[in-house]
């Protein structure tokens, strides 16, 4: 067998991990919790943020959360999380949910609203809705608070050491 033969076997071998990998997720996920997954608008740090929160979830997951404010609105969101894709959906989708928000309006975003404009997320799941509305909660917080909201130094965690 020769290396070409070597490379088509494998390549064979990875699309067909691939395709049962993603008849897996479409049999768990609903295809809005797969399009924000796979596909996140929002994801990344945002430089020179009005407002920013961590929070170190109980599951393991982190999440940030950057607000750029124009007085009492949410101008842009970003967020990271070193979380599964579960996660990378709910971080996402309540980004786009809170973007042209007031801080008021954002701060009413419950966990089942995420859930629910997700269509739905396995019950194992269901803490990356809360861990995503913990973080934004945490964001809107220090844009007033002592922590500078600029320096990701800060977090929850440390807070309460």
């Amino acid at each position: 067998m020769d290396d070409q033969d070597k490379a088509s076997k494998f390549d064979r071998l990875v699309e067909e991990l691939q395709r049962r990998i993603i008849e897996q997720e479409r049999a768990i996920y609903s295809a809005k919790v797969l399009a924000e997954a796979h596909n996140p608008t929002n994801m990344g740090r945002m430089d020179r943020a009005d407002a920013y929160g961590i929070v170190h979830g109980s599951c393991g997951d982190t999440m940030e959360f950057y607000l750029r404010l124009n007085g009492g609105t949410i101008e842009a969101v970003s967020f990271i999380t070193d979380g599964c894709g579960s996660s990378v959906a709910c971080g996402n989708m309540l980004s786009r949910m809170v973007e042209g928000a007031s801080l008021e309006e954002a701060c009413s975003v419950r966990p089942e609203d995420v859930i629910v404009a997700l269509d739905g997320l396995p019950e194992e799941n269901v803490h990356c809705a809360e861990l995503a509305v913990m973080t934004l909660r945490e964001a809107m917080a220090n844009q007033c608070g002592e922590a500078s909201p600029r320096s990701p130094s800060h977090s929850k965690d440390e807070a309460q050491a």
